[in-house]
């Protein structure tokens, strides 16, 4: 979710009923090296509370600093993303590459927690590959060194985000009666009825939502109504429009125009998904080069639509 959870897209999805917030992931040797770039990702607001900063790397030395340094912010909690599986990471032996390394990972995890007062949880996947998939116990031995929170995504780190998440391991961690920590279930929850239907059945504590809330923080809300047993509309296209330029104008003002422009680019269609004729307006967004470009592109899509 990196470029996706920043302080101005976690601020819309709090406002439409995400629980628990997680910063973008920060490489834990830029932020004991003091990156700028990297300490502004793992700022917050009060308001968006409860949070975690989550922190990735793969040398105990730089993550036990990086916490040490996280928890000067006082974050709700510091979070171990132990699930990445993208080259830049895993490949360096950070995010999921540490699968391959159990004791490793035990070992870093542990150094964290002792080092901190602040809780840890760790995210993470069911393994390396499909004939690795050790999860129960490693979800034991993380908790034997003193994590508070679990989140599992469904998925090895060679599948990557191709096929079926399988939640059926997720399940076999929160059945397991030697675990006592909330268990988080993650992955290919793009309906509210999934979202129902998985909680019921494997039992989770909670549920993270990813690649289902860019450019979609109503989903949250959507959620929210379905297990407060009531009923919820759809966004209507105003709506989509102006939470888009909202977000599209914090961004400009957090981080200037040039960024805030890339960022939008992942967003643009997202938010406005499955709408007939968004095609020739969506290649005109991803185009524009201003500010003042995307806010006409965008006000000529409000006359054909709303």
């Amino acid at each position: 979710m990196d470029d996706v959870t920043n302080s101005e897209y976690r601020q819309i999805c709090k406002r439409y009923g995400a629980d628990i917030l997680y910063t973008e992931f920060v490489a834990s040797d830029a932020l004991i090296r003091d990156v700028e770039k990297s300490v502004l990702k793992a700022s917050f607001l009060e308001s968006e509370r409860p949070i975690g900063i989550q922190i990735f790397g793969n040398e105990q030395n730089a993550l036990v600093d990086a916490a040490i340094k996280m928890e000067s912010l006082k974050p709700d909690f510091i979070d171990i993303n132990w699930g990445c599986p993208m080259k830049k990471v895993a490949g360096k032996g950070g995010g999921s590459g540490i699968l391959k390394d159990i004791p490793k990972m035990i070992s870093i995890t542990s150094a964290v927690v002792k080092a901190v007062k602040t809780p840890v949880s760790v995210k993470t996947r069911l393994g390396y590959d499909e004939d690795d998939k050790p999860i129960v116990e490693v979800a034991e031995r993380l908790q034997d060194v003193g994590i508070q929170l679990l989140a599992i995504h469904g998925r090895t780190k060679q599948q990557m985000y191709r096929g079926k998440a399988d939640w059926t391991l997720i399940g076999k961690v929160k059945e397991n009666k030697r675990m006592t920590i909330p268990i988080f279930g993650n992955g290919d929850i793009d309906s509210v009825e999934k979202m129902m239907e998985y909680k019921n059945r494997y039992g989770v504590d909670g549920i993270l939502i990813g690649r289902h809330s860019v450019g979609n923080p109503f989903f949250f809300r959507e959620c929210k109504c379905a297990l407060d047993g009531k009923a919820w509309e759809p966004a209507t296209f105003k709506e989509k429009y102006d939470v888009c330029l909202e977000h599209l104008n914090a961004l400009s003002e957090k981080y200037g125009e040039r960024s805030a422009i890339a960022v939008m680019r992942k967003f643009y269609p997202r938010y406005f998904l499955g709408m007939t004729g968004f095609k020739p307006f969506k290649i005109r967004l991803m185009e524009a080069k201003t500010k003042n470009e995307v806010e006409e592109i965008l006000s000529s899509l409000k006359l054909c639509f709303e």
